[in-house]
Protein backbone atom coordinates (compact mmCIF):
# COMPACT_ATOMS: atom_id res chain seq x y z
CA UNK A 1 0.00 0.00 0.00
CA UNK A 2 1.22 3.42 -1.03
CA UNK A 3 -0.11 6.64 0.70
CA UNK A 4 0.91 9.94 -0.87
CA UNK A 5 1.36 12.56 1.41
CA UNK A 6 -0.21 15.49 -1.15
CA UNK A 7 -3.53 13.92 -0.45
CA UNK A 8 -3.07 12.19 3.01
CA UNK A 9 -5.02 13.91 5.41
CA UNK A 10 -2.23 14.91 7.45
CA UNK A 11 -0.67 18.58 8.94
CA UNK A 12 2.26 18.66 11.00
CA UNK A 13 2.70 21.93 13.35
CA UNK A 14 5.83 23.84 14.27
CA UNK A 15 4.76 24.73 17.32
CA UNK A 16 4.17 23.08 20.56
CA UNK A 17 0.58 23.15 21.98
CA UNK A 18 0.27 24.97 24.96
CA UNK A 19 -1.02 22.78 26.98
CA UNK A 20 1.66 19.83 26.39
CA UNK A 21 3.46 18.92 29.56
CA UNK A 22 5.77 15.61 28.05
CA UNK A 23 7.05 14.82 25.12
CA UNK A 24 3.98 12.20 24.07
CA UNK A 25 1.88 14.80 23.94
CA UNK A 26 4.16 17.67 22.17
CA UNK A 27 5.03 15.13 19.54
CA UNK A 28 1.79 13.05 18.90
CA UNK A 29 -0.27 16.29 18.32
CA UNK A 30 2.69 18.32 16.38
CA UNK A 31 3.27 14.86 13.82
CA UNK A 32 -0.43 15.01 13.18
CA UNK A 33 -1.27 11.58 15.20
CA UNK A 34 -3.94 13.19 17.38
CA UNK A 35 -5.76 16.13 18.07
CA UNK A 36 -7.51 17.87 21.12
CA UNK A 37 -11.26 17.61 21.31
CA UNK A 38 -11.56 18.21 25.18
CA UNK A 39 -9.57 18.18 28.18
CA UNK A 40 -8.35 14.37 28.11
CA UNK A 41 -10.38 13.80 25.04
CA UNK A 42 -8.25 13.38 21.56
CA UNK A 43 -9.07 12.21 18.24
CA UNK A 44 -7.06 9.91 16.50
CA UNK A 45 -6.14 11.11 12.80
CA UNK A 46 -5.79 8.77 10.08
CA UNK A 47 -1.37 8.24 11.04
CA UNK A 48 -2.19 7.91 14.54
CA UNK A 49 -4.85 5.22 14.34
CA UNK A 50 -2.54 3.43 12.00
CA UNK A 51 -0.06 3.19 14.76
CA UNK A 52 -2.82 2.31 17.62
CA UNK A 53 -4.42 -0.29 15.45
CA UNK A 54 -0.52 -1.88 15.11
CA UNK A 55 -0.28 -1.66 18.91
CA UNK A 56 -4.27 -3.76 19.11
CA UNK A 57 -2.64 -6.20 16.45
CA UNK A 58 0.15 -6.96 19.05
CA UNK A 59 -2.13 -7.66 21.49
CA UNK A 60 -4.70 -9.38 19.93
CA UNK A 61 -2.38 -11.62 18.44
CA UNK A 62 -0.69 -12.99 21.77
CA UNK A 63 -3.92 -13.24 23.25
CA UNK A 64 -4.88 -15.41 20.72
CA UNK A 65 -1.58 -17.42 21.30
CA UNK A 66 -2.82 -17.20 25.24
CA UNK A 67 -6.39 -18.82 24.25
CA UNK A 68 -8.49 -15.60 24.45
CA UNK A 69 -11.48 -15.22 22.78
CA UNK A 70 -12.69 -11.42 21.08
CA UNK A 71 -15.69 -9.70 21.51
CA UNK A 72 -17.18 -6.09 22.74
CA UNK A 73 -19.41 -4.68 24.74
CA UNK A 74 -20.81 -1.45 24.55
CA UNK A 75 -19.72 1.57 26.45
CA UNK A 76 -22.69 2.87 27.48
CA UNK A 77 -24.30 0.48 30.37
CA UNK A 78 -27.48 0.26 32.70
CA UNK A 79 -26.00 1.80 35.79
CA UNK A 80 -27.78 -1.39 37.86
CA UNK A 81 -24.47 -3.05 36.50
CA UNK A 82 -22.48 -1.49 39.11
CA UNK A 83 -25.53 -0.87 41.49
CA UNK A 84 -25.53 -5.05 42.05
CA UNK A 85 -21.86 -5.12 42.59
CA UNK A 86 -21.46 -1.63 44.88
CA UNK A 87 -19.23 -0.46 42.52
CA UNK A 88 -21.81 2.67 41.35
CA UNK A 89 -20.97 4.32 45.11
CA UNK A 90 -17.52 3.07 44.49
CA UNK A 91 -16.69 5.25 41.82
CA UNK A 92 -18.10 8.11 43.08
CA UNK A 93 -17.34 11.23 40.62
CA UNK A 94 -14.80 9.34 38.49
CA UNK A 95 -17.89 7.79 36.51
CA UNK A 96 -19.36 9.58 34.24
CA UNK A 97 -23.78 9.29 34.39
CA UNK A 98 -26.09 9.98 32.38
CA UNK A 99 -30.12 9.36 32.16
CA UNK A 100 -32.10 8.32 29.54
CA UNK A 101 -35.64 9.63 28.55
CA UNK A 102 -37.44 7.04 30.08
CA UNK A 103 -35.69 7.93 33.51
CA UNK A 104 -33.30 4.64 33.01
CA UNK A 105 -29.50 5.74 34.83
CA UNK A 106 -26.89 4.87 32.48
CA UNK A 107 -23.47 4.84 32.83
CA UNK A 108 -20.09 5.12 30.30
CA UNK A 109 -18.13 1.98 31.78
CA UNK A 110 -14.67 2.93 33.36
CA UNK A 111 -14.20 -1.33 33.15
CA UNK A 112 -16.63 -4.26 32.35
CA UNK A 113 -16.56 -6.55 35.11
CA UNK A 114 -20.29 -7.12 35.47
CA UNK A 115 -20.83 -7.16 32.14
CA UNK A 116 -18.77 -9.87 31.18
CA UNK A 117 -19.78 -11.91 34.20
CA UNK A 118 -23.65 -11.58 33.26
CA UNK A 119 -22.92 -12.89 29.87
CA UNK A 120 -21.01 -15.43 31.09
CA UNK A 121 -23.47 -16.32 33.59
CA UNK A 122 -26.31 -16.30 30.87
CA UNK A 123 -24.42 -18.25 28.04
CA UNK A 124 -22.61 -21.00 30.17
CA UNK A 125 -23.74 -23.38 33.02
CA UNK A 126 -21.67 -26.19 33.37
CA UNK A 127 -18.38 -26.88 34.77
CA UNK A 128 -17.64 -28.80 31.12
CA UNK A 129 -17.87 -24.97 29.28
CA UNK A 130 -15.30 -23.48 31.51
CA UNK A 131 -12.35 -22.61 31.93
CA UNK A 132 -12.74 -20.04 29.05
CA UNK A 133 -11.10 -16.03 28.77
CA UNK A 134 -12.71 -14.11 27.00
CA UNK A 135 -11.40 -10.04 26.14
CA UNK A 136 -12.29 -6.70 24.41
CA UNK A 137 -10.45 -3.94 22.97
CA UNK A 138 -12.80 -1.12 23.90
CA UNK A 139 -12.46 2.69 24.75
CA UNK A 140 -13.25 3.45 28.06
CA UNK A 141 -14.37 6.86 30.23
CA UNK A 142 -13.33 8.21 33.50
CA UNK A 143 -13.93 11.10 34.86
CA UNK A 144 -10.53 12.16 35.80
CA UNK A 145 -10.75 15.44 38.04
CA UNK A 146 -7.16 15.98 36.35
CA UNK A 147 -6.43 14.87 32.92
CA UNK A 148 -2.79 15.35 32.10
CA UNK A 149 0.06 14.37 30.03
CA UNK A 150 -2.08 13.76 26.89
CA UNK A 151 -2.92 10.28 25.91
CA UNK A 152 -1.57 9.45 29.25
CA UNK A 153 -4.25 10.27 31.71
CA UNK A 154 -7.38 10.89 29.78
CA UNK A 155 -10.91 10.79 30.19
CA UNK A 156 -11.45 8.78 27.06
CA UNK A 157 -9.03 6.08 26.44
CA UNK A 158 -8.65 2.56 24.96
CA UNK A 159 -8.37 -0.79 26.93
CA UNK A 160 -7.35 -4.37 25.88
CA UNK A 161 -9.59 -6.10 29.03
CA UNK A 162 -9.52 -9.89 29.34
CA UNK A 163 -11.52 -11.58 32.02
CA UNK A 164 -11.10 -15.37 32.89
CA UNK A 165 -13.60 -18.00 34.15
CA UNK A 166 -13.01 -21.52 35.99
CA UNK A 167 -14.57 -23.25 38.74
CA UNK A 168 -11.38 -24.29 40.85
CA UNK A 169 -9.17 -21.99 42.58
CA UNK A 170 -6.32 -23.89 40.80
CA UNK A 171 -8.45 -23.29 37.02
CA UNK A 172 -7.79 -19.42 38.34
CA UNK A 173 -4.36 -19.85 38.95
CA UNK A 174 -3.71 -21.48 35.57
CA UNK A 175 -5.58 -19.26 33.95
CA UNK A 176 -3.79 -15.87 35.93
CA UNK A 177 -0.24 -17.22 34.96
CA UNK A 178 -1.31 -17.67 31.00
CA UNK A 179 -2.27 -14.29 31.01
CA UNK A 180 0.89 -12.49 33.17
CA UNK A 181 3.38 -14.52 30.53
CA UNK A 182 0.96 -13.10 27.62
CA UNK A 183 1.53 -10.08 29.25
CA UNK A 184 5.19 -10.06 28.97
CA UNK A 185 5.26 -11.27 25.86
CA UNK A 186 3.07 -8.15 24.71
CA UNK A 187 5.79 -5.62 26.20
CA UNK A 188 8.99 -7.36 24.74
CA UNK A 189 7.37 -7.00 21.04
CA UNK A 190 6.43 -3.35 22.11
CA UNK A 191 9.84 -2.78 23.35
CA UNK A 192 9.00 -1.43 26.36
CA UNK A 193 10.76 -1.65 29.41
CA UNK A 194 8.37 -3.29 32.64
CA UNK A 195 8.64 -4.01 36.13
CA UNK A 196 5.85 -6.22 37.73
CA UNK A 197 4.99 -5.14 41.64
CA UNK A 198 2.83 -6.39 43.89
CA UNK A 199 0.10 -4.41 43.78
CA UNK A 200 -3.24 -2.99 45.47
CA UNK A 201 -6.90 -4.18 44.19
CA UNK A 202 -8.71 -0.96 44.59
CA UNK A 203 -11.86 -0.16 43.44
CA UNK A 204 -11.84 -3.79 41.22
CA UNK A 205 -11.54 -6.24 44.33
CA UNK A 206 -9.87 -9.30 44.50
CA UNK A 207 -7.04 -11.15 46.01
CA UNK A 208 -4.28 -11.41 44.04
CA UNK A 209 -2.85 -8.42 42.22
CA UNK A 210 0.04 -7.34 39.73
CA UNK A 211 0.60 -4.27 38.29
CA UNK A 212 3.31 -4.38 34.94
CA UNK A 213 5.09 -0.62 35.83
CA UNK A 214 7.24 0.97 33.05
CA UNK A 215 9.97 2.73 34.71
CA UNK A 216 9.98 6.44 33.79
CA UNK A 217 10.82 9.92 35.46
CA UNK A 218 7.27 11.18 34.58
CA UNK A 219 5.49 8.32 36.39
CA UNK A 220 2.52 9.17 38.62
CA UNK A 221 3.39 5.86 40.37
CA UNK A 222 6.01 5.33 43.27
CA UNK A 223 7.40 1.58 43.47
CA UNK A 224 9.98 -0.10 45.52
CA UNK A 225 12.40 -3.19 44.72
CA UNK A 226 14.81 -4.36 46.18
CA UNK A 227 18.73 -4.76 44.69
CA UNK A 228 18.41 -8.60 44.19
CA UNK A 229 15.03 -8.51 42.37
CA UNK A 230 13.51 -10.56 44.99
CA UNK A 231 10.75 -7.66 46.01
CA UNK A 232 9.02 -5.15 43.90
CA UNK A 233 5.75 -3.33 45.26
CA UNK A 234 3.72 -0.65 44.06
CA UNK A 235 4.28 1.73 47.35
CA UNK A 236 0.44 1.58 48.11
CA UNK A 237 1.11 -2.03 48.55
CA UNK A 238 3.97 -1.76 50.50
CA UNK A 239 4.53 -3.45 53.91
CA UNK A 240 6.16 -1.57 56.35
CA UNK A 241 8.11 -3.17 59.15
CA UNK A 242 7.03 -2.28 62.63
CA UNK A 243 10.15 -1.28 64.87
CA UNK A 244 11.25 -3.85 67.10
CA UNK A 245 9.34 -4.15 70.32
CA UNK A 246 11.52 -1.94 73.40
CA UNK A 247 11.63 -2.78 77.36
CA UNK A 248 9.74 0.59 78.26
CA UNK A 249 9.67 -0.56 82.09
CA UNK A 250 12.64 1.80 82.72
CA UNK A 251 10.50 4.97 81.24
CA UNK A 252 9.92 7.58 83.58
CA UNK A 253 5.73 8.42 83.16
CA UNK A 254 4.34 10.81 81.16
CA UNK A 255 5.16 14.25 82.28
CA UNK A 256 3.84 17.74 79.97
CA UNK A 257 6.43 20.89 79.70
CA UNK A 258 6.00 24.17 78.13
CA UNK A 259 6.60 24.47 74.69
CA UNK A 260 5.87 28.11 73.33
CA UNK A 261 4.98 28.83 69.75
CA UNK A 262 6.32 25.06 68.85
CA UNK A 263 3.47 24.47 66.67
CA UNK A 264 5.74 22.19 63.99
CA UNK A 265 8.00 19.54 64.26
CA UNK A 266 10.71 21.72 63.24
CA UNK A 267 10.15 23.72 66.41
CA UNK A 268 9.58 20.87 69.37
CA UNK A 269 12.76 19.43 67.95
CA UNK A 270 14.66 22.32 68.87
CA UNK A 271 13.13 22.80 71.67
CA UNK A 272 12.82 19.06 73.32
CA UNK A 273 16.22 18.46 72.37
CA UNK A 274 14.50 15.21 70.29
CA UNK A 275 15.31 13.95 67.11
CA UNK A 276 12.44 13.97 64.59
CA UNK A 277 12.00 10.58 64.47
CA UNK A 278 11.42 10.86 68.21
CA UNK A 279 8.26 13.01 67.53
CA UNK A 280 4.80 12.28 67.02
CA UNK A 281 2.96 13.38 64.79
CA UNK A 282 -0.83 13.58 64.46
CA UNK A 283 -2.44 14.55 61.67
CA UNK A 284 -6.39 15.19 61.32
CA UNK A 285 -7.77 13.90 58.03
CA UNK A 286 -11.49 13.43 56.48
CA UNK A 287 -12.78 10.71 55.46
CA UNK A 288 -15.19 11.29 52.56
CA UNK A 289 -17.69 9.06 51.03
CA UNK A 290 -19.44 9.26 47.70
CA UNK A 291 -22.40 11.25 49.19
CA UNK A 292 -20.06 14.15 50.43
CA UNK A 293 -20.17 12.63 54.69
CA UNK A 294 -17.44 13.59 56.37
CA UNK A 295 -16.04 11.42 59.54
CA UNK A 296 -12.76 12.87 61.06
CA UNK A 297 -9.71 10.56 62.46
CA UNK A 298 -6.16 11.24 63.93
CA UNK A 299 -3.03 9.62 62.05
CA UNK A 300 -0.18 9.67 64.24
CA UNK A 301 3.00 8.81 62.09
CA UNK A 302 7.18 9.47 63.35
CA UNK A 303 7.62 12.91 62.37
CA UNK A 304 10.30 12.82 60.17
CA UNK A 305 7.98 10.93 58.27
CA UNK A 306 5.31 12.57 55.37
CA UNK A 307 1.71 11.32 54.91
CA UNK A 308 1.38 9.65 51.77
CA UNK A 309 -2.35 10.29 50.66
CA UNK A 310 -2.26 7.39 48.54
CA UNK A 311 -1.52 4.83 50.80
CA UNK A 312 -4.32 5.87 53.09
CA UNK A 313 -6.83 6.09 50.34
CA UNK A 314 -6.22 2.41 50.15
CA UNK A 315 -6.28 1.86 53.92
CA UNK A 316 -9.70 3.47 53.56
CA UNK A 317 -11.45 2.75 50.30
CA UNK A 318 -13.76 3.55 48.99
CA UNK A 319 -13.91 6.45 51.14
CA UNK A 320 -11.76 9.40 49.86
CA UNK A 321 -8.81 11.06 52.45
CA UNK A 322 -8.89 14.57 52.65
CA UNK A 323 -6.81 16.93 54.86
CA UNK A 324 -9.17 18.54 57.78
CA UNK A 325 -10.57 21.92 57.10
CA UNK A 326 -10.95 25.27 58.81
CA UNK A 327 -14.60 23.68 59.42
CA UNK A 328 -13.28 20.73 60.61
CA UNK A 329 -11.59 22.17 62.82
CA UNK A 330 -13.94 24.77 64.22
CA UNK A 331 -16.36 21.68 64.36
CA UNK A 332 -13.92 20.18 67.24
CA UNK A 333 -12.35 22.72 69.44
CA UNK A 334 -11.28 20.27 71.59
CA UNK A 335 -8.35 19.60 69.01
CA UNK A 336 -5.77 22.35 69.62
CA UNK A 337 -3.81 22.66 66.31
CA UNK A 338 -0.35 21.94 66.64
CA UNK A 339 -0.40 20.28 69.68
CA UNK A 340 -2.84 17.20 69.08
CA UNK A 341 -1.65 14.21 70.82
CA UNK A 342 -3.26 10.91 72.02
CA UNK A 343 -3.10 11.73 75.39
CA UNK A 344 -4.11 14.49 78.07
CA UNK A 345 -4.67 14.65 81.82
CA UNK A 346 -3.25 10.98 82.27
CA UNK A 347 -6.06 9.61 80.11
CA UNK A 348 -6.68 8.37 76.50
CA UNK A 349 -7.96 11.89 74.33
CA UNK A 350 -7.81 10.40 71.21
CA UNK A 351 -9.73 7.40 69.74
CA UNK A 352 -13.00 5.93 70.18
CA UNK A 353 -12.56 5.25 73.69
CA UNK A 354 -11.12 8.49 74.44
CA UNK A 355 -12.21 11.31 75.74
CA UNK A 356 -13.23 12.79 72.11
CA UNK A 357 -14.22 9.48 70.23
CA UNK A 358 -12.42 10.65 67.08
CA UNK A 359 -10.85 7.53 65.33
CA UNK A 360 -7.42 7.53 66.55
CA UNK A 361 -4.83 5.09 64.02
CA UNK A 362 -0.77 4.55 64.14
CA UNK A 363 1.06 4.16 61.13
CA UNK A 364 2.60 0.83 60.78
CA UNK A 365 5.70 1.74 61.68
CA UNK A 366 5.36 2.82 65.49
CA UNK A 367 6.62 -0.22 67.66
CA UNK A 368 5.58 -1.21 70.84
CA UNK A 369 7.64 -0.11 73.64
CA UNK A 370 8.12 2.89 71.74
CA UNK A 371 8.49 6.17 73.55
CA UNK A 372 7.34 9.73 72.13
CA UNK A 373 7.23 13.35 72.90
CA UNK A 374 4.18 14.59 71.12
CA UNK A 375 1.18 17.48 71.86
CA UNK A 376 -0.79 16.96 74.71
CA UNK A 377 -3.77 18.65 73.56
CA UNK A 378 -3.16 22.37 75.50
CA UNK A 379 -1.59 25.35 73.73
CA UNK A 380 2.58 25.72 74.25
CA UNK A 381 2.32 22.11 75.69
CA UNK A 382 3.67 18.85 74.48
CA UNK A 383 4.33 15.93 76.94
CA UNK A 384 7.39 13.38 77.09
CA UNK A 385 8.28 9.84 77.79
CA UNK A 386 4.54 8.75 76.27
CA UNK A 387 4.69 5.25 75.67
CA UNK A 388 2.88 2.96 73.57
CA UNK A 389 0.94 0.66 74.21
CA UNK A 390 1.31 1.55 78.10
CA UNK A 391 0.24 5.10 77.85
CA UNK A 392 -2.28 5.29 74.51
CA UNK A 393 -3.91 2.66 72.20
CA UNK A 394 -5.21 3.27 69.24
CA UNK A 395 -8.27 2.34 67.24
CA UNK A 396 -5.96 0.26 64.25
CA UNK A 397 -2.85 0.50 62.55
CA UNK A 398 -2.84 1.77 59.09
CA UNK A 399 0.56 2.16 55.94
CA UNK A 400 0.18 6.20 56.55
CA UNK A 401 3.85 7.33 56.18
CA UNK A 402 5.95 7.53 53.59
CA UNK A 403 7.91 5.14 51.72
CA UNK A 404 11.99 6.06 51.59
CA UNK A 405 15.04 4.44 49.79
CA UNK A 406 16.67 2.53 52.43
CA UNK A 407 13.33 1.27 53.88
CA UNK A 408 13.98 -2.51 54.52
CA UNK A 409 12.05 -4.90 52.30
CA UNK A 410 8.99 -6.88 54.13
CA UNK A 411 10.65 -10.39 52.51
CA UNK A 412 13.72 -9.98 54.55
CA UNK A 413 16.03 -9.03 51.34
CA UNK A 414 17.32 -5.74 52.57
CA UNK A 415 16.93 -2.14 51.70
CA UNK A 416 14.65 -1.19 48.57
CA UNK A 417 15.18 1.72 46.24
CA UNK A 418 11.82 4.08 45.36
CA UNK A 419 12.07 4.82 41.70
CA UNK A 420 8.63 6.41 39.64
CA UNK A 421 6.86 4.44 37.14
CA UNK A 422 3.57 4.53 35.16
CA UNK A 423 1.30 1.48 35.27
CA UNK A 424 0.82 0.24 31.56
CA UNK A 425 -1.10 -3.41 32.70
CA UNK A 426 -2.48 -4.51 35.67
CA UNK A 427 -3.45 -8.36 36.83
CA UNK A 428 -5.61 -9.27 39.26
CA UNK A 429 -7.22 -12.64 40.83
CA UNK A 430 -10.70 -11.51 41.47
CA UNK A 431 -11.79 -14.63 42.96
CA UNK A 432 -15.80 -14.57 43.36
CA UNK A 433 -16.46 -11.40 44.35
CA UNK A 434 -18.36 -10.73 41.16
CA UNK A 435 -19.66 -13.98 39.94
CA UNK A 436 -21.17 -14.09 43.69
CA UNK A 437 -23.22 -10.83 43.50
CA UNK A 438 -24.19 -11.37 40.49
CA UNK A 439 -25.41 -14.93 40.70
CA UNK A 440 -22.70 -16.79 38.07
CA UNK A 441 -22.81 -20.49 38.69
CA UNK A 442 -22.21 -23.75 37.26
CA UNK A 443 -22.81 -27.19 37.92
CA UNK A 444 -19.95 -29.20 38.88
CA UNK A 445 -19.29 -32.77 38.31
CA UNK A 446 -21.51 -33.99 41.11
CA UNK A 447 -24.27 -31.89 39.79
CA UNK A 448 -24.16 -28.77 42.56
CA UNK A 449 -24.50 -25.22 41.74
CA UNK A 450 -20.92 -23.55 42.58
CA UNK A 451 -20.03 -19.91 42.07
CA UNK A 452 -17.11 -19.24 39.17
CA UNK A 453 -13.84 -17.58 40.30
CA UNK A 454 -12.70 -15.15 37.99
CA UNK A 455 -9.64 -13.37 37.31
CA UNK A 456 -8.79 -10.22 35.45
CA UNK A 457 -6.03 -8.62 33.03
CA UNK A 458 -6.00 -4.82 31.69
CA UNK A 459 -3.75 -3.34 29.30
CA UNK A 460 -3.96 0.48 28.62
CA UNK A 461 -3.03 -0.10 24.70
CA UNK A 462 -3.51 4.53 24.18
CA UNK A 463 -1.23 4.48 27.42
CA UNK A 464 1.32 2.34 26.26
CA UNK A 465 1.19 3.86 22.84
CA UNK A 466 2.03 7.71 24.26
CA UNK A 467 5.04 5.35 26.59
CA UNK A 468 6.33 3.81 23.02
CA UNK A 469 6.74 7.92 22.21
CA UNK A 470 8.07 8.71 25.31
CA UNK A 471 10.66 6.11 24.83
CA UNK A 472 11.34 6.50 21.14
CA UNK A 473 11.96 10.32 20.76
CA UNK A 474 14.67 12.37 20.12
CA UNK A 475 14.94 16.45 20.16
CA UNK A 476 13.71 16.82 16.27
CA UNK A 477 10.48 14.22 16.74
CA UNK A 478 9.29 10.21 17.00
CA UNK A 479 11.33 7.48 16.06
CA UNK A 480 8.92 4.97 16.35
CA UNK A 481 9.97 0.84 16.67
CA UNK A 482 9.83 -0.59 13.72
CA UNK A 483 6.60 -2.88 14.48
CA UNK A 484 4.55 -0.48 15.43
CA UNK A 485 5.76 2.32 13.01
CA UNK A 486 2.46 4.05 10.88
CA UNK A 487 4.21 2.65 7.73
CA UNK A 488 7.44 0.32 6.97
CA UNK A 489 9.46 2.96 5.09
CA UNK A 490 9.26 7.11 3.96
CA UNK A 491 9.83 7.83 0.61
CA UNK A 492 10.83 11.18 -0.54
CA UNK A 493 10.98 13.04 -3.32
CA UNK A 494 12.95 16.52 -3.35
CA UNK A 495 14.76 18.68 -5.79
CA UNK A 496 14.39 20.08 -9.17
CA UNK A 497 12.96 18.59 -12.38
CA UNK A 498 10.79 15.43 -12.71
CA UNK A 499 13.95 12.51 -12.14
CA UNK A 500 13.80 12.68 -7.68
CA UNK A 501 9.78 12.43 -8.37
CA UNK A 502 9.85 9.42 -10.96
CA UNK A 503 12.20 7.61 -8.82
CA UNK A 504 10.53 8.19 -5.79
CA UNK A 505 7.37 6.62 -7.58
CA UNK A 506 9.36 4.00 -9.24
CA UNK A 507 10.84 2.94 -5.79
CA UNK A 508 7.09 3.35 -3.98
CA UNK A 509 6.22 0.51 -6.37
CA UNK A 510 9.04 -1.73 -5.61
CA UNK A 511 8.55 -0.99 -1.79
CA UNK A 512 4.79 -2.30 -2.28
CA UNK A 513 5.47 -4.70 -3.74
CA UNK A 514 7.51 -6.42 -1.50
CA UNK A 515 4.72 -5.95 0.99
CA UNK A 516 5.78 -3.03 2.69
CA UNK A 517 3.62 -0.07 3.45
CA UNK A 518 5.01 3.07 2.09
CA UNK A 519 4.49 6.77 2.95
CA UNK A 520 5.36 8.76 -0.17
CA UNK A 521 6.19 12.41 0.09
CA UNK A 522 5.06 13.13 -3.54
CA UNK A 523 4.28 16.78 -2.26
CA UNK A 524 5.76 18.91 -5.81
CA UNK A 525 6.35 21.98 -3.99
CA UNK A 526 7.73 21.75 -0.55
CA UNK A 527 11.15 22.71 0.37
CA UNK A 528 13.73 19.81 1.32
CA UNK A 529 14.21 21.38 4.54
CA UNK A 530 10.29 20.83 5.36
CA UNK A 531 10.37 17.77 4.28
CA UNK A 532 13.05 15.97 6.35
CA UNK A 533 11.33 18.09 8.86
CA UNK A 534 7.99 16.72 8.53
CA UNK A 535 10.27 12.95 8.03
CA UNK A 536 12.17 13.61 11.24
CA UNK A 537 8.75 14.40 13.27
CA UNK A 538 6.84 11.46 11.87
CA UNK A 539 9.29 9.13 13.03
CA UNK A 540 9.02 5.80 10.31
CA UNK A 541 12.51 4.81 11.19
CA UNK A 542 13.65 3.84 7.93
CA UNK A 543 13.59 6.69 4.96
CA UNK A 544 14.92 6.38 1.32
CA UNK A 545 15.99 10.44 -0.11
CA UNK A 546 15.41 11.07 -3.67
CA UNK A 547 17.19 13.80 -4.48
CA UNK A 548 19.50 15.66 -6.50
CA UNK A 549 22.04 12.44 -6.81
CA UNK A 550 18.92 10.40 -8.26
CA UNK A 551 19.78 11.58 -11.97
CA UNK A 552 22.91 9.96 -11.41
CA UNK A 553 21.16 6.58 -10.13
CA UNK A 554 21.73 7.20 -6.18
CA UNK A 555 18.93 7.47 -3.74
CA UNK A 556 20.21 7.86 0.26
CA UNK A 557 18.61 5.45 3.16
CA UNK A 558 18.23 6.60 5.93
CA UNK A 559 18.42 5.03 9.32
CA UNK A 560 16.46 7.92 11.76
CA UNK A 561 17.33 5.38 14.67
CA UNK A 562 20.69 5.98 14.29
CA UNK A 563 20.39 8.98 11.90
CA UNK A 564 23.12 7.71 9.19
CA UNK A 565 22.44 8.00 5.85
CA UNK A 566 24.21 5.90 3.28
CA UNK A 567 23.99 6.18 -0.30
CA UNK A 568 23.03 3.25 -2.64
CA UNK A 569 21.91 2.21 -6.15
CA UNK A 570 18.55 2.82 -7.06
CA UNK A 571 18.09 -0.74 -8.27
CA UNK A 572 19.45 -1.83 -5.03
CA UNK A 573 17.29 0.69 -2.73
CA UNK A 574 14.55 -1.74 -1.59
CA UNK A 575 17.01 -4.93 -1.34
CA UNK A 576 19.11 -3.33 1.13
CA UNK A 577 15.82 -1.37 2.99
CA UNK A 578 14.57 -5.05 3.27
CA UNK A 579 17.81 -6.56 4.32
CA UNK A 580 18.31 -3.39 7.03
CA UNK A 581 14.94 -4.19 8.28
CA UNK A 582 15.29 -8.08 9.07
CA UNK A 583 18.19 -6.71 11.22
CA UNK A 584 16.62 -4.05 13.33
CA UNK A 585 12.90 -5.75 13.59
CA UNK A 586 12.77 -7.74 16.93
CA UNK A 587 9.46 -10.14 16.70
CA UNK A 588 9.20 -11.83 20.17
CA UNK A 589 7.89 -14.92 18.61
CA UNK A 590 9.26 -17.56 21.65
Amino acid sequence: MIQRLSSYFLRTLRDNPADAEVASHRLLVRAGYIRRQAPGVFAWLPIGLRVKRRVEEIVREEMTRAGAQEMIFPGLLPAEFYTATGRLDDYGDGMFRLTDRKDVEMALAPTHEEAFTLAVKDLLSSYKDLPVTIYQIQDKYRDEARPRAGILRGREFTMKDAYSFDWTPEGLDASYQTQRDAYERIFKRLGLEYVIVAADSGAMGGSKSEEFLHPTPIGEDTFVRTADGSYAANVEAFVSSPAEPKDASGVPAPSSFDTPGAATIAAIVEQAGVPASQTLKNVVLALVDHEGNRELIVVALEGDREVDMKRLEVAFQPREVEPATAEDFAKHPELVRGFIGPWKDGAQFLGTEGTTGIPFYLDARIGEGSAWVTGVNEADKHVRDLVYPRDFTADGRVEAAEVRSGDQAPNGAGPITTERGTEIAHVFQLGQRYAEALGCKVLDPNGKQVTVTMGSYGIGVTRNLALIAEQNHDERGLIWPEEIAPFDVHIIATGKGAVPFEVGESLAKQAEAAGLEVLFDDRPKESPGVKFGDAELIGIPWIIIAGKTAADGVVELWNRRTNERTSVAIDEAIARLTEARAVTLVVTTD
